[in-house]
């Protein structure tokens, strides 16, 4: 029996080749997007196809717009899997219930319309497989959701009443190759557009413009299928299409991105050009542009906004840019599509490298051992080659694009390889990328996701497994640092080995943004949330992004380890060193100053001055007398680089990169003594305290406590709850088996010495042996009250602690927190390089960081005082403090933000130690040094109470 169109396994039929995009020219072109005609039917046959013929009456329709998803507009729902396919694996064919919206698009040419020449309707994009009708007459069909199609329709118009039918299938055989790590959401999800095509225009054409870095010239050719002519006016070029021409210019990268107006003029059209003159290769294993080599700072991006889906408009796109180039992002890998064509508009303009990637993965192979894998099927091969070339012909023209992808975890095949051919024939001034072959047989780099530390050292050494002709690749993790909730962590030691070994070329973080769609019960919707089956829960929310486009802690750490200029320095001695990490820019474009800061706070600041350092190298610079030692007190330089000029990106002013140099560490803790406790019936009064008959603290003067205790547990983070898919039990798994969720207290003894007030607990999980012993050691002067908390391990840990310290609860009366410590942000062991130490307040509120599926969070380290509900906290072992209106209990229930309301109790942790993030949710867990296995532990703090 012979397939349907959407289950056939080619590419479509009726379609134009594919072309260059680009924005405009002075041919007329009219947007169809808007309110269409809209119906759903369960099945692809369950509707017959009149509604395309001349005449029909839609009137009786629902309406959407276009472009969107029908799922996000009232039909049907979101479907999210990460690599399962949501239907039988039955290459070609899909379910019979397979949700088809038919739409209709009435419209008419606009006045001036010209009566000569041709047209063209374009689509640009469509999930997953569409069937055009216009004005009764089929046009074709097409697969391949991210890419463009086009139609010749200049016979078909008529001046008005134009009806344009489109008929769109949730699933067919394209769906098999789209099986990438994202909601499933069908519809017309980009832009369709009719497009005058005058007589003498240029179907095609190809900008070639390279640079020669030793002698600063550009050589530009642009060859198109009509002759014509190419105008640069700035650079004086005024040349024949296909006629090279080289001169002296400026070149484009992404810390430079300098761009020049073009024309190609044709006989029936001009077109603006922006040209980037740049070389891309691979020398001596090394990627380089224009002669240097280049470090990938980067992220995955997938196009999303938490209302619309995969319909994201200009606006966000370059708010999107905006963000990363402000968090010292220098690279976007497309994954694992191309984007919409004008982000790539704005890469060339603000300056990003780009890999960009086709529309291709068949992730869901792997269930079965990547049996009856269509990359390895020669009848694919059509599909994989039109897709490719979709890809290539229409982002050809952009300078920030240097690496093709051909696709994503695909495994291995014969048409990955015939892709590989076709782009190298193609275009072979750009390299090409793919994860999926260690061979690396069809690529021009070797690429990894998620290998740890250790093994990235030994690729970077030239000592890890494999064949000598892939250790002379570059290397780079397409995928590292799974940005999922809390985390990640390890970015500075993977920063750190990319500047250490020369073809260890950088990485891309995954991802950009949490995929959360806006939901009214849970804020934001994950797997699961509507129904479906199978699906992955929360593994959609990995971004550095909150759905809200909020940076999470996460990419503000990001920043501080990628950041483009180092300092470093020995702050008693004044003495800096800045070294620029810059490929491609001197320090010119910034402005360093410094401020010196006493126990916190700023009491001093001026301009530092900074040669115009060249990239990769460091300059000696002196810090100016310090203003004073600051007797008892912790003193600091803090210095920081801000561009000093206004850019396209960021203004005036914006901090690039920051250093902390101590001066004085550290501070005395006052110990204060010589009160006696005194027993009174069921109380314990020690100064300014009461405490019951156990030792369990009530009260600091009219302050009341709760519960003070010690505390072990944190409500794990998604890299604590790990891999789902791997068969040993993760992290957290194990932390409940042993029983740390559920810790019990046994008091052992209250003791009343001459000064101090000793209560003895061992604290213990059920059914085991393991045990802390716990010393809570309490003294007082009259007014303030001293903590000495001492912990001993019994037992054979199997698994480290998730946390260390005390926690408790003080009325939920006052909404602000005052402290000198870490800030302003989060921070745990190994994500807090962004940490900046200083004197910061915050109200309770804006402490919780609003991870979509909740979990631990909040933590500020490094803590010499702090100040809140009306309790000051002084101590020199700087701990780490967190503070909630929540228990942890209750954070450690909740699946979506709304489950957490807050309580009548302030509840604040004070931590001797916490066990690091890692990246386990996609990737190596913590590193040993982040690690917290139970030892002999301590912690001093005084309590005391605030002026009201």
């Amino acid at each position: 029996m012979e397939l349907p169109h959407h289950e056939d396994v080619s590419p479509g039929s009726g379609s134009l080749p594919p072309r260059a995009w680009y924005a405009a020219s002075d041919a007329p072109a009219l947007s169809l997007d808007g309110t269409w005609r809209f119906r759903l039917s369960p099945t692809a046959d369950a509707a017959d196809e009149s509604f395309a013929a001349d005449g029909f009456d839609a009137r009786a329709w629902q309406v959407i717009a276009v472009p969107g998803h029908w799922v996000l507009q009232g039909h049907g729902t979101p479907h999210y899997t990460n690599q399962l396919y949501p239907f039988p694996v039955d290459p070609p064919r899909v379910p019979t219930e397979n949700p088809t919206g038919d739409h209709l698009r009435t419209f008419d040419l606009p006045a001036g319309w010209p009566s000569g020449g041709d047209a063209t309707l374009r689509f640009d994009g469509v999930e997953s497989c569409a069937r055009v009708w216009l004005n009764g007459t089929p046009l074709g069909e097409f697969k391949g959701s991210r890419l463009p199609h086009e139609f010749a329709v200049g016979a078909l118009l008529r001046p008005e009443g134009n009806v344009l039918a489109v008929r769109v299938h949730q699933w067919s055989s394209g769906s098999y190759l789209e099986d990438q790590d994202q909601w499933w959401l069908p519809g017309i999800f980009r832009g369709v557009t009719l497009l005058h095509r005058p007589d003498g225009c240029a179907d095609d054409h190809f900008v070639h413009a390279s640079y020669d870095h030793r002698a600063g010239t550009g050589t530009l050719r642009v060859d198109s299928d009509v002759q014509g002519r190419v105008t640069v006016t700035e650079l004086g070029i005024d040349a024949a299409t296909g006629e090279t021409v080289t001169v002296p210019v400026l070149p484009w990268t992404a810390e430079t991105p300098r761009l020049y107006d073009a024309v190609l003029a044709t006989p029936g059209e001009r077109i603006p050009l922006r040209v980037g003159f740049r070389t891309v290769a691979v020398e001596d294993g090394v990627i380089k542009v224009n002669g240097r080599r280049i470090l990938f700072r980067g992220v995955n991006r997938h196009e999303f906004h938490p209302d619309t889906g995969r319909t994201v408009d200009p606006h966000t796109m370059r708010a999107d840019l905006l963000l990363m180039k402000r968090h010292n992002i220098n690279a976007v890998r497309t994954s694992h599509y191309p984007p919409h064509p004008v982000f790539l508009d704005l890469c060339d303009e603000l300056g990003l490298w780009v890999i960009d990637e086709c529309d291709l993965e068949t992730h869901g192979f792997t269930v079965q051992k990547w049996r009856g894998n269509p990359v390895d099927d020669d009848r694919w091969t059509p599909a994989l080659l039109d897709r490719a070339a979709r890809t290539v012909e229409r982002d050809k023209n952009h300078a920030s694009v240097i690496v093709w992808s051909l696709g994503n975890e695909c495994g291995t095949g014969r048409g990955l390889t015939a892709m590989a051919e076709w782009i190298r024939a193609r275009d072979p001034d750009r390299l090409i990328h793919y994860e999926g072959d260690r061979s690396c047989a069809d690529t021009d780099l070797y690429s990894r996701m998620y290998a740890d530390h250790a093994e990235v050292e030994r690729i970077g050494r030239g000592t890890d497994e494999g064949s000598e002709s892939r250790r002379q690749l570059p290397f780079i993790l397409c995928e590292y640092a799974h940005a999922m909730g809390n985390g990640p962590g390890g970015l500075s030691e993977y920063q750190r080995l990319f500047e250490t070994y020369a073809h260890l070329q950088g990485g891309f973080v995954w991802e950009w943004i949490d995929h959360g769609l806006t939901h009214p019960a849970y804020e934001y919707a994950y797997g699961g949330d509507f129904g479906e089956q199978p699906h992955d829960g929360n593994f959609v929310c990995d971004g550095l992004l909150f759905p809200d486009r909020t940076p999470s802690p996460g990419l503000i750490e990001y920043k501080k380890v990628i950041e483009p200029v180092r300092i470093e320095g020995e702050g008693r001695e004044g003495t800096l060193r800045i070294t620029n990490l810059h490929d491609f820019a001197d320090l010119r474009h910034l402005a360093f100053t410094w401020s010196y800061e006493v126990a916190g706070e700023s009491v001093a600041d001026g301009v530092l001055s900074v040669p115009a350092t060249g990239p990769g190298e460091s300059a000696e610079v002196k810090l100016p007398p310090a203003p004073t030692r600051g007797r008892d007190a912790e003193t600091q330089w803090t210095v920081r680089a801000a561009l000093a000029d206004d850019t396209a990106w960021a203004p005036r002013g914006h901090v690039v990169a920051w250093a902390q140099l101590p001066v004085e560490c550290g501070m005395i803790l006052p110990v204060p003594g010589g009160t006696p406790p005194v027993r009174d019936g069921s109380r314990i009064t020690l100064g300014p305290a009461s405490f019951d008959a156990h030792g369990t603290l009530l009260s600091l003067g009219d302050l009341t406590i709760s519960d003070l205790r010690l505390d072990v547990w944190r409500a794990p983070t998604d890299n604590d709850n790990g891999m789902p898919w791997r068969p040993e039990p993760s992290l957290a798994a194990r932390w409940r088996k042993v029983g740390l969720d559920r810790m019990q207290h046994r008091l052992e003894a209250v003791e009343l010495g001459h000064d101090r007030l000793t209560v003895r607990t061992r604290v213990a999980p059920a059914a085991s042996d393991l045990a802390l012993r716990t010393a809570y050691h309490w003294q007082s002067d009259g007014t303030r009250l001293l903590l000495g908390l001492e912990v001993t391990p019994e037992g054979d840990w199997p698994v480290p602690l998730p946390r260390l310290g005390i926690r408790f609860g003080i009325p939920r009366a006052h909404g602000r927190v005052r402290w000198f410590g870490g800030g302003p942000g989060e921070a745990y062991p190994d994500t807090r390089a962004a940490s900046l130490l200083g004197v910061w307040e915050s109200d309770v509120a804006a402490l919780q960081t609003p991870y979509v599926r909740p979990q631990e969070n909040g933590a500020r380290p490094d803590i010499r005082w702090a100040e809140l509900g009306g309790l000051r906290i002084d101590t020199d072992h700087a701990p780490w403090l967190t503070v909630r209106p929540w228990t942890t209990e209750h954070l450690d229930a909740a699946a979506h933000r709304p489950d957490l309301t807050p309580g009548d109790t302030l509840w604040i942790n004070l931590d001797i130690a916490q066990h690091g993030i890692g990246t386990q949710s996609c990737g190596p867990g913590v590193l040993p040094p982040y690690e917290l296995h139970a030892a002999p532990a301590s912690l001093s703090c005084v309590f005391s109470l605030t002026a009201p």
